[in-house]
C-alpha cells in the first residue's frame, strides 16, 4: 500500500491565520519545505554571493536575469504570510531556515550563548570588511536570541541596540561570538555580546529587550 501523503495546498489562497498575543509570536516549528529546504536556502545565499561578486559578460547577466525571473515566477504563486511560510520556522536548520540572517551556529554554555558566525561575500562592505549594517543585523539576532533563550521569554522586542566597531571584521572567515544577560529589571532585559577573531575582539554590542505585555505587537 502506498504511504499516505498530505494534500498539496496553496498558502497564498488560504485565509490568514490568527495568532494570540497581537502581532508578535514565537515561530511554530514546521517541516514544510521538505528535506531540500535547507539546500534551497543555501542556494539562495550562494546566488546572493555571486550577484555581489560577478564580473561577467553582458550576455551572461542577460541569461542570468532571465533564469532568476523564471525562478521568481515559479515561487510567486506560493507566497504566504509570515505564519505559514517555513522561513524562520524550520528549527531543524541553522538560523531556522531564515535566509536574511547572518549564518551562525549557537549553543548554551555556562549560562551564556557561544558559537560561530560566518559573513559571506554578500555581506561585504569594502576592502574585505563586513558591512557595518550586517554586523548590526548579527547582533540584533544574537542578543535577541540570548535574551529569549536564557530568560525563556519569547515575547519581547528590541528597545535599544548599540554597536561598537573595534576592528575590521573579515568576510569569508569563521568568527566567534558569545553573549549573555547582564541584568533584568522588571520587563527589561539587558544583554551584551561580542564578535571575535581568536583573541581579537572585533565588535561589541549592548542591547535592551523589553518583555511584551499580552496583546502587544
Amino acid at each position: 500500500m502506498a504511504p499516505e501523503t498530505s494534500p498539496v495546498t496553496n498558502p497564498a489562497t488560504e485565509p490568514a491565520r490568527e495568532h494570540p498575543g497581537g502581532g508578535f509570536n514565537p515561530p511554530e516549528p514546521t517541516t514544510r519545505g521538505g528535506p531540500d529546504y535547507g539546500r534551497f536556502i543555501e542556494a539562495v545565499r550562494t546566488l546572493q554571493d555571486h550577484a555581489k561578486a560577478a564580473d561577467a559578460p553582458d550576455e551572461v547577466f542577460t541569461e542570468a536575469a532571465g533564469l532568476i525571473e523564471k525562478v521568481s515566477a515559479l515561487l510567486a504563486p506560493y507566497d504566504a504570510n509570515e505564519w505559514a511560510s517555513p522561513s524562520g520556522r524550520r528549527l531543524d536548520l541553522p538560523n531556522r531556515g531564515n535566509v536574511s540572517s547572518v549564518p551562525v551556529h549557537l549553543e548554551v554554555e555556562d549560562n551564556r550563548i557561544v558559537g560561530t558566525a560566518y559573513f559571506r561575500r554578500f555581506h561585504l562592505g569594502r576592502n574585505g570588511a563586513v558591512h557595518g549594517g550586517a554586523l548590526s543585523l548579527l547582533f540584533d539576532s544574537l542578543l535577541g536570541f540570548t535574551a529569549a533563550k536564557l530568560t525563556r521569554s519569547p515575547y519581547q522586542r528590541t528597545a535599544y541596540l548599540h554597536v561598537n566597531y573595534r576592528k575590521i571584521a573579515p568576510i569569508e572567515k569563521e568568527l566567534q561570538v558569545d553573549a549573555g544577560v547582564d541584568r533584568i529589571e522588571g520587563r527589561k532585559i539587558f544583554v551584551t555580546g561580542r564578535l571575535c577573531d581568536g583573541p581579537d575582539v572585533l565588535t561589541e554590542a549592548e542591547a535592551l529587550f523589553v518583555r511584551l505585555k499580552p496583546g502587544q505587537p
